[in-house]
C-alpha cells in the first residue's frame, strides 16, 4: 500500500538522479530508497524510472507521477505548518545573503520561518561577500547566510550549517560516466566552464592549484544556468557543488556528475555575524531556527 514515505523517497530519487544520493539527503540506507521505490512500482502496476549504473531516469509515467507526488507533499506541508503553534514574536532583522544561498538555500528556509514566526520582519539584501562582511561589523546588517568556507576576518564570528562536495558535471553519456570517474589530468584535457560567482573560480584555483594541470577554461561566467546548460549541451565540463546541481538543463538535458581523483573542498554553507554583536530575541530565533534545523539530530519531514 502506498504511503507518504514511498512518495518522499521516490520525490528525493527523481530529484538526485540517484538513490544513493536520495539516501543522503534523507540519511536513510540507500536499501529503504529501492525498497520503497519497488513497492511503489508494484502498488502503480507501471515502471517509474529506467535504472542504469549512470543513475535513474523517469519514465513517462514517472514524470507524470512526479508532479502529483510533489504536489500531494507540498499540501501535506501546509497543513503541517498551519496546524503548528504560531511564535507571538514580533521584531525586524536584517540579513545579507550572497548570490549562490539566495538562489539555492535560502528560499525554503524563509518560507517555513514565515509560517513559524509571522511577526517577525525579515529585510533581505543579496551581495558579495566583501560588502556584506563590511555591512555586519558596521552594523547595517545583522546576520549574514554565506559561503563561510571565504570568510578570514577574526571580527566576525561564523557558524557552517552544511558541507555541499564539488563534483565535476558532465552531459549524459560523456565517457568520465561511463568510466565512473575522472582524473585532472584527464579534465584538463576537456574544454572547461568556470562559473565565477560567489569567489567560485578564485575556489577552483586554489584546488587546481594542487595539481600538475590547468583547466582549458572555454568560458568564465556568473550564471550557474549557462554552466549547467553548456555542460548538458557537450560545450564543456565543469566542477560544482551538490547544492547547485540540478539533473537537468532548462532545454530537458541530462547532467551527470562523477568524482575526481583527487578530494575537492566543500562548499560550505553557513551564519556569519559580528563576534561583539548583541543578539536581539530575533537574532537568536533566527539563529536557533538554522541550529535545529541541520546541527541538531534530523527527524523526518513527512510523517513514514
Amino acid at each position: 500500500m502506498m504511503n507518504l514515505r514511498h512518495l518522499k523517497y521516490f520525490v528525493a530519487t527523481a530529484e538526485t538522479g540517484q538513490v544513493s544520493r536520495a539516501a543522503a539527503e534523507l540519511s536513510i540506507s540507500q536499501s529503504s530508497v529501492t525498497g520503497a521505490i519497488k513497492d511503489l512500482e508494484i502498488t502503480l502496476g507501471t515502471p517509474l524510472f529506467h535504472r542504469s549504473s549512470r543513475g535513474m531516469d523517469l519514465t513517462g509515467p514517472g514524470r507524470e507521477f512526479l508532479a502529483s507526488a510533489r504536489e500531494i507533499l507540498e499540501k501535506l506541508e501546509q497543513a503541517t505548518r498551519a496546524a503548528r503553534q504560531h511564535s507571538e514574536l514580533s521584531g525586524s532583522i536584517s540579513i545579507a545573503a550572497t548570490y549562490t544561498v539566495m538562489g539555492y538555500f535560502l528560499p525554503y528556509h524563509l518560507d517555513r520561518i514565515a509560517a513559524l514566526h509571522p511577526g517577525l520582519d525579515i529585510t533581505l539584501h543579496e551581495l558579495n561577500r566583501e560588502s556584506i562582511e563590511e555591512g555586519l561589523l558596521s552594523n547595517r546588517f545583522d546576520l549574514g547566510v554565506l559561503l563561510t568556507s571565504n570568510i578570514t576576518n577574526p571580527e566576525i564570528e561564523t557558524e557552517t550549517l552544511l558541507r555541499s562536495a564539488r563534483r565535476l558535471w558532465v552531459p549524459h553519456g560523456h565517457r568520465f560516466s561511463l568510466a565512473g570517474k575522472a582524473s585532472f589530468e584527464q579534465v584538463a584535457e576537456e574544454d572547461y566552464i568556470m562559473l565565477t560567482v560567489d569567489e567560485a573560480a578564485h575556489t577552483a584555483m586554489k584546488y587546481w592549484g594542487r595539481t600538475n594541470f590547468r583547466p582549458k577554461t572555454k568560458l568564465r561566467t556568473s550564471s550557474v544556468e549557462a554552466v549547467r546548460s553548456m555542460v548538458a549541451n557537450g560545450q564543456g565540463v565543469s566542477i560544482l557543488s551538490d547544492m547547485v546541481y540540478r539533473p537537468w538543463s532548462l532545454e530537458g538535458k541530462r547532467i551527470e556528475t562523477v568524482p575526481t581523483d583527487m578530494e575537492t573542498p566543500s562548499m560550505d554553507v553557513g551564519l556569519a555575524w559580528r563576534r561583539d554583536t548583541v543578539q536581539t530575541p530575533a537574532f537568536q530565533l533566527l539563529h536557533g531556527y538554522f541550529k535545529q534545523s541541520f546541527l541538531s539530530p534530523q527527524v523526518p519531514q513527512y510523517p513514514s
